[in-house]
């Protein structure tokens, strides 16, 4: 039915979060009538942004300098560190502008059904940071999905012996809600009030 060039881009853009192969038909067809003004285009901005983007050496952000600009921010705040489990809920909280801090991308959630163990994410990293650097407080903006949770208590449980305070985003987030879907407002409540959920060992 098709050419075997337009069969393989149909099939990957079928392969993209939420596109269906119905879906990835019509894209393919908007894509070849719109040859030069769409199609060459956007293959050449697919192509820079493969050359040019990386993952941040200190956050797991995307960006095209390493480190990402959020690190080398310097009106951030250095103390703060918000744990987020993929690069887009990171994107989520910049968005509306809500958090002023800096980030540490897991890479993932833990999941036994999966095979991902603590091993398999970021979080050994975190730790090293808090241990070379002056952080004062950990946020885990972690889903309220099982995994989510899973894996803030489980990073919760490292900090016994830790003087850092950890806190959790607050009400405002929906039980099994993910931080990419929520709008700034909701996030932005959550973030503001968020709740202790260990504070530094003096302080207990």
């Amino acid at each position: 039915m098709y050419s075997k060039e337009i069969d393989f881009l149909i099939k990957l853009l079928s392969s993209l979060p939420g596109i269906g192969p119905r879906s990835a038909r019509r894209i393919s067809l908007q894509l070849i009538a719109k040859k030069n003004t769409l199609m060459l285009p956007l293959g050449k901005m697919i192509t820079d942004v493969a050359n040019k983007i990386s993952i941040c050496i200190n956050c797991g952000n995307y960006d095209s300098v390493n480190p990402c600009s959020i690190c080398i921010n310097n009106k951030r705040d250095k103390s703060i560190i918000c744990v987020v489990e993929e690069v887009s809920d990171l994107w989520a909280l910049e968005r509306g502008n809500l958090y002023n801090g800096k980030y540490h991308v897991l890479g993932g959630t833990l999941d036994a059904m999966k095979g991902i163990s603590p091993e398999k994410l970021n979080i050994e990293s975190l730790f090293e940071k808090i241990e070379k650097q002056n952080i004062k407080e950990v946020i885990l903006a972690t889903s309220l999905t099982t995994e989510g949770q899973t894996t803030a208590h489980y990073i919760i449980s490292k900090f016994k012996n830790i003087e850092t305070k950890v806190t959790r985003l607050a009400r405002g987030l929906p039980a099994g809600g993910e931080l990419d879907y929520l709008d700034e407002a909701t996030l932005g409540q959550a973030l503001f009030e968020r709740t202790i959920v260990k504070n530094k060992i003096k302080d207990e």
